[in-house]
């Protein structure tokens, strides 16, 4: 019995010796990842694992894993326009390597590349592009300013073997100094052209003034030649006219009463 049960704890340690052995000489590459493997005794290899479940050599290889999938970065950079106004500019980039070249950016970057490289590229390629624009062209060319920026930079990123998916302008300001005049600039444009309606308002007035005059008297004329040629015809009728409206217009009253004349009305007053 006691054999048995030695024998049972040997074959129990060997299972245990070899699942340890078998479970480090795999590894597992998830979705969207690569391995570079760097071997001991010969260095970083120049083959590239893709996504499964792979073999090493236990204490002589070691997979070092990186993810392929786009990734998004902000980068703020203060820098100077043309004219010489400060700009603070962030840039958005969704970025990945190159899966081929990991090997070497491996080797000549480390594994934190993103850190080391696209804050100083982003930098340079900002600066040298902002340079070339006035503060004004920056924000009524913007589209152009962000198309030259997205292509110098994904060409620059291309030299460390970074792809870079997109690039966008997500932030622009200005020093204090700029935006206070452009302000200034915009009140008194606001100001220019309530004077300007003024001065147009008062034209027209003065046109309706005029035009209102010139009919007065055009009507006097006209009234004066009338009562040239049909004398005092003229004005008689014109008192039956009005007489004619007075009278409508105080038929259609109920505070009005009529009393016929010549006839005998009785009217039951209170006593």
């Amino acid at each position: 019995m006691a054999k048995l049960f030695e024998s049972i704890g040997k074959l129990g340690l060997a299972l245990a010796i070899g699942g340890g052995v078998v479970n480090s000489a795999l590894f597992n590459v998830d979705a969207g990842h690569r391995a570079v493997i760097f071997n001991r005794f010969q260095g970083v290899q120049d083959d590239v694992v893709g996504e499964g479940t792979h073999f090493l050599i236990p204490w002589v290889q070691k997979p070092i894993i990186f993810d392929c999938r786009s990734r998004p970065r902000n980068v703020p950079v203060i820098t100077g326009s043309k004219d010489l106004q400060n700009v603070n500019i962030t840039l958005r980039i969704l970025f990945r390597p190159v899966a081929g070249q990991l090997p070497r950016i491996f080797m000549s970057i480390g594994e934190d590349y993103d850190e080391r490289v696209l804050p100083s590229i982003t930098t340079e390629v900002l600066k040298a592009v902002v340079a070339r624009f006035d503060a004004g062209e920056l924000i009524t060319q913007r589209e152009l300013v962000s198309r030259q920026v997205s292509e110098d930079l994904t060409e620059r990123a291309s030299t460390f073997g970074l792809i870079l998916d997109d690039v966008s302008l997500t932030h622009l300001t200005f020093g204090k100094e700029f935006t206070e005049a452009v302000e200034m600039k915009q009140v008194a444009q606001q100001e220019a052209e309530r004077a300007r309606f003024v001065v147009e308002k008062a034209e027209q007035q003065k046109q309706a003034a005029i035009i209102s005059a010139e009919g007065d008297s055009q009507a006097a004329l006209l009234i004066a030649d009338s009562l040239a040629v049909a004398g005092d015809g003229l004005v008689e009728l014109r008192k039956l006219e009005a007489a004619e409206d007075i009278a409508f217009q105080l038929s259609r009253s109920r505070n009005v009463t009529y009393l016929p004349s010549g006839q005998g009305t009785l009217l039951q007053l209170p006593q």
